[in-house]
């Protein structure tokens, strides 16, 4: 309760000495544990939309530099003052300025301190060997949560299991604050790649609830995106509705999108009942005449042509305009519509004669969805045209 308090109060003393006095000003004066953490919360008001304090930060920054430069070398020995040199560092501090300090009198972990030196200089494998086995709960709240999102995105690509609990350790350790907003744009993507549908979804809640209006969401909207479209998540038409009421956090424009990509990515993958639903909310998001509508008719048509809805759905795909198509949509609509017509072909029986007695077939209803040899061929013959078009996107 009293670090919030206190976070709050010296956001506002920063905030009304931004605005109505010098940047000089803004800045308390005392131990460089103090300077950080007047750091912090200005930070912590950027996760919660202070334009403001977004723009002056890096003045900040700039002047607690120059303090710690100033400061008496007896004031590295307590720890405090130690630890708020690793927090300077990963809060976007200057590693030239602390290269200059009194390293011996610093009073903080070697490891601790060579890692953060090495991460913010861009060693990225020699930041990974001395902050791996450092346990972020083992340490102060301040540093631990610091560490533990810097440990995140330096294991997101080779241990994603880890980097996933280490940015929790972040948002746990640091909630309320920008460190736990940076850590949620950080772990949805990697969720969302580990396909952890309902994790997924808690992550999106939780940004949407405590920092919808921060300076940095459209980056989480866009990784959001990506680890949406870029896995099965959205594939399952059980979980549909769920997907749905997630991206009703979006804007129109994005929703519109991530929606086409959900729909075709469910044609080529044979979830036809997803691309039916994704392709008609693009449908009631697109404005007409427009592009983006007709490759909305073209998913829901497809989707439609295969399951029991066979005679409107290849009306509807006859009905497109191919040149609001891209040239891969092309491809894939030319193979759908020949995939459609040879559903209908009458199956050769056993004898000339014997099929000469008997009309061909015509069915009012194909319900592909009941015929798992169809919506396996089906799906055969659309990925294999996926991956021969796949390089020729414009």
């Amino acid at each position: 309760m009293i670090r919030p308090l206190l976070r709050a109060a010296l956001l506002m003393v920063v905030s009304f000495a931004a605005t109505h006095a010098s940047a000089e000003a803004a800045l308390p004066s005392g131990e460089p544990y103090e300077l950080v953490r007047a750091l912090q919360a200005v930070q912590d008001g950027i996760a919660n939309g202070d334009t403001a304090a977004h723009g002056s930060h890096i003045a900040m920054i700039r002047q607690i530099g120059e303090k710690f430069l100033a400061a008496d070398p007896a004031v590295w020995s307590n720890p405090q003052n130690g630890q708020a040199v690793v927090i300077y560092l990963l809060s976007g501090g200057a590693p030239q300025v602390v290269r200059k300090l009194p390293r011996d009198k610093i009073n903080v972990d070697a490891k601790l301190f060579d890692g953060a030196l090495a991460y913010v200089e861009g060693r990225q494998d020699e930041a990974r060997e001395l902050l791996k086995d450092v346990k972020p709960r083992s340490i102060s709240s301040g540093m631990g949560g610091q560490v533990a999102l810097v440990q995140g995105a330096l294991f997101a690509r080779s241990e994603a299991s880890l980097a996933i609990e280490r940015l929790d350790d972040a948002r746990l350790l640091l909630p309320g604050t920008l460190v736990e907003e940076a850590a949620l744009r950080r772990e949805i993507l990697l969720v969302g790649q580990a396909e952890d549908f309902d994790k997924f979804e808690f992550l999106t809640l939780a940004y949407i609830r405590h920092y919808r209006s921060s300076v940095y969401a459209g980056d989480f909207w866009q990784r959001f995106s990506t680890g949406l479209t870029q896995s099965s998540l959205a594939l399952d038409d059980r979980r549909f509705a769920r997907v749905a009421v997630l991206l009703e956090q979006v804007d129109r424009a994005s929703r519109l999108k991530l929606y086409l990509v959900i729909a075709r990515g469910a044609l080529i993958r044979g979830k036809l009942t997803v691309a039916r639903l994704a392709g008609e909310r693009a449908l009631t998001l697109s404005a007409d005449a427009a592009a983006d509508r007709e490759r909305a008719h073209f998913y829901r048509g497809a989707s439609r042509a295969f399951t029991d809805e066979y005679d409107g759905g290849l009306a509807e795909l006859k009905a497109l305009d191919r040149s609001k198509l891209t040239e891969r949509d092309v491809l894939l609509l030319n193979a759908s519509l020949q995939l459609a017509l040879d559903i209908r072909k009458p199956i050769a029986g056993p004898t000339a004669a014997a099929q000469a007695d008997k009309p061909p077939p015509t069915p009012a209803r194909i319900d592909l969805a009941s015929s798992d040899a169809m919506l396996a061929r089906a799906k055969t013959q659309l990925g294999e045209l996926e991956l021969l078009t796949k390089d020729r996107r414009p």
